[in-house]
């Protein structure tokens, strides 16, 4: 297949199935039209670079596939994990910021176990990258992420206990 014939085919199966495939995409992201045009985007970027490969076979299922693969990175990527978009913004808080949460964050932190904290502290108060976690601590990145994720749950789950004792203290006086 000749570039400007291959090229040409590429557009009117671009042209045809683009509508079909942010829909799609649209779905995929929840109900986001610009993840959904920016995931079509790479899609199709991806799909013609195997144009040549991909003509002979189901081109709508294989780029379908492309797409769903685009969201599922950029589902795992983690600053999609942190950034989320709302629709508006929560209200202040009413409390003044004061030095307290950092009294109560500290005082969670010494009650988890001692390689959940370690991993916790470098990731998030060093800003440490998994792979330099795992030097320090010596051990695999799956340590660092399993050890950071039990680390964060249970520091949820004290920061959650400490917060409804807060909220009943301030009930009963």
């Amino acid at each position: 297949m000749r570039g400007s014939e291959k090229d040409a085919q590429y557009r009117e199966f671009v042209v045809a199935r683009a509508d079909a495939l942010r829909r799609f995409g649209y779905l995929l992201t929840g109900g986001d039209w610009h993840r959904a045009e920016d995931a079509v985007q790479v899609a199709l970027t991806k799909l013609y670079v195997v144009w040549t490969r991909a003509a002979g076979m189901n081109t709508d299922a294989y780029v379908r596939r492309i797409l769903i693969n685009v969201i599922g990175e950029e589902r795992r990527r983690a600053w999609f994990r942190r950034e989320r978009a709302v629709r508006t913004l929560p209200e202040r808080s009413s409390r003044p910021d004061t030095g307290d949460v950092r009294v109560t964050v500290l005082s969670a932190l010494t009650r988890l176990p001692a390689r959940q904290r370690a991993a916790v502290v470098l990731r998030f108060w060093e800003d440490r990258s998994i792979e330099e976690t795992a030097e320090i601590m010596k051990c695999s990145a799956g340590t660092v992420k399993s050890q950071t994720a039990r680390g964060l749950q249970t520091l949820r789950g004290l920061l959650a206990d400490t917060e409804s004792m807060r909220a009943e203290g301030a009930a009963t006086t």
